[in-house]
């Protein structure tokens, strides 16, 4: 972003006030932004965002150890997405290996997504606190161990517990693998690299889908895939642990040393929280909006491939992996898009976009036709989540990079965690008639209506929302090192590019001015 001088309005204060400020500004061009000089004092300007610039420069911007911390991140939420699909797609298996229905089948995933916001809490706090590395390590290596012991539950009960406590460590994954990724990459390159990032869980759907086409659809089958991705999560743990902390996060501790006392960080949380606590409920609404969009539209896929369009398992897995490439497609033009057409924009149209098509693509027969529209489809939703790490990361409170996109975003998913169940239990008990004539669960009418509503709802969300991109991270250091100690107060965040660093005075308690006056008079 760059700075106009063009006096703005100040940012509202308030829920309808901002709402009101937030859609207006959402037509025009430029962006209003807080800059603070080196006296402390506020203003209000317009900014213009930059032309995008090529690609292939942006990604040139990242250092060989960026783009090692980028990799790491990326491959890291791979594997967690792997992880979590390497069930989803597999419910009719699972279903039969189990002699349960498939509704029963996916109250794992509902359990899954219930826990993964304390993981998130618990390994995102981690991270802020004690840094990136560790907390990544003991997650991915836990995850793999959890896949193992998913393998070797002989009874559905079993298979329940498992997959509760997988979704603990998987929650802690996602605000780390984002924190360390993103902080190291440049500014400009943000918006390009969010995109690239999030579709990591897309690839990581692929890599499942690619496995499960690979090992057949024989019903036992679905134990290779678990092996498989036990062996990548114990693999990048163990890669992770041979890299260094995040220099980022290593600097900033380390510029912030001579402030940081054991009860510091929470004293900062707690003022976090009490300044920001609107902004945390917006963001976990809009994570629960955007967690119903990607599992409503993509967890019951593959089921709605092989029950209402009769595909066998390999049509039906060939058309998940395109529908799927798609995701990775859109979620890096729309990322790198919204570097310029801005956060809220991209999302919205997006979203739009995407509940457009929803009957080209429930309608169609075939694997060509369903692998085509399933493309298309995905090419928005998750163009669409290819905005929200860097939009996550930029609404953060510069502190919490790690535990706040975390916990948002795995408290949005927890709220949205029966979407699989609700989507099996409603095409289960409702009926249509086939192309071949058969009677079939009527999963495409169900994804059609919940996905338009959910598209409309986030659209909403999103258009009343704040926006802050361009935000620089370098100039704060880690939670517990902004607070001025003896006032408890919160050092101000720093917006990008027109802020230079104000000083804090330390005062050593209430006396303190009159005791410079005296000593001035002597």
């Amino acid at each position: 972003m760059e700075s106009t001088h063009e006096p703005a309005e100040p940012i509202a204060k308030g829920i309808l006030a901002s709402a009101r400020q937030s859609w207006g500004d959402l037509f025009i061009w430029k962006q209003r932004i807080e800059v603070e000089n080196e006296y402390g004092e506020t203003r209000t300007e317009w900014a213009v965002p930059l032309p995008l610039k090529n690609p292939i420069s942006l990604m040139a911007q990242l250092s060989a150890k960026d783009w090692a911390f980028f990799l790491v991140g990326f491959f890291s939420w791979a594997a967690d997405a792997y992880d979590f699909h390497s069930l989803s797609i597999q419910q009719v298996k699972f279903s039969a290996f189990y002699k349960v229905s498939k509704t029963d089948v996916s109250t794992a995933i509902t359990l899954t997504l219930l826990l993964r916001s304390v993981g998130a809490a618990i390994f995102g706090l981690a991270g802020d606190k004690w840094g990136r590395k560790w907390p990544m390590v003991a997650n991915m290596i836990v995850l793999g161990l959890l896949q193992i012991a998913t393998i070797y539950s002989s009874t559905f009960q079993q298979f329940l517990a498992v997959r509760a406590l997988f979704g603990l460590f998987m929650g802690g994954v996602y605000g780390n693998a984002i924190a360390m990724a993103l902080e190291n990459s440049p500014v400009d390159a943000r918006g390009l690299m969010s995109g690239i990032l999030q579709q990591g869980y897309s690839f990581g759907y692929v890599i499942a889908a690619s496995v499960n086409f690979g090992v057949g659809g024989a019903t036992d089958s679905w134990k290779m895939v678990f092996w498989v991705g036990a062996g990548l999560s114990i693999g990048i743990g163990l890669v992770r642990a041979l890299f260094p902390e995040s220099p980022q996060f290593v600097l900033a501790r380390a510029e912030g040393r001579n402030k940081a006392n054991p009860g510091a960080f929470w004293r900062e949380t707690r003022s976090m929280l009490a300044k920001e606590w609107k902004l945390c409920i917006y963001s976990i609404i809009l994570m629960t909006w955007f967690n119903y969009y990607s599992h409503t539209s993509q967890d019951s896929y593959t089921t709605f491939m092989l029950t209402e369009k009769e595909l066998d398992n390999p049509s039906a897995s060939r058309a998940s992996i395109l529908m799927k490439t798609g995701a990775c497609v859109g979620g890096t033009i729309i990322g790198y898009i919204s570097q310029w057409f801005g956060r809220r924009r991209s999302i919205i149209v997006a979203a739009l976009l995407s509940a457009f098509l929803i009957p080209a693509w429930i309608l169609p027969q075939g694997e060509r036709s369903l692998s085509a529209s399933g493309f298309f489809m995905q090419f928005f939703v998750q163009g669409a989540w290819g905005v929200i790490p860097i939009h996550l990361n930029e609404l953060s409170p510069p502190a919490y990079r790690s535990s706040f996109p975390g916990i948002t975003y795995q408290i949005g998913n927890m709220i949205s965690s029966p979407s699989a169940q609700i989507v099996n239990a409603l095409s289960e008990s409702h009926f249509k008639t086939s192309f071949t004539g058969k009677k079939v669960e009527a999963y495409g009418p169900v994804m059609g209506i919940a996905t338009a509503i959910i598209a409309t709802g986030i659209a909403v969300t999103t258009a009343f929302g704040p926006e802050k991109r361009g935000r620089e991270f370098e100039k704060t250091l880690p939670a517990g090192m902004n607070i001025d100690q003896p006032n408890g107060k919160i050092v101000d965040d720093l917006e990008a590019g027109n802020v230079e660093k104000k000083e804090v005075e330390q005062i050593e308690g209430p006396e303190a001015p009159s005791q410079a006056a005296e000593n001035e008079k002597n």
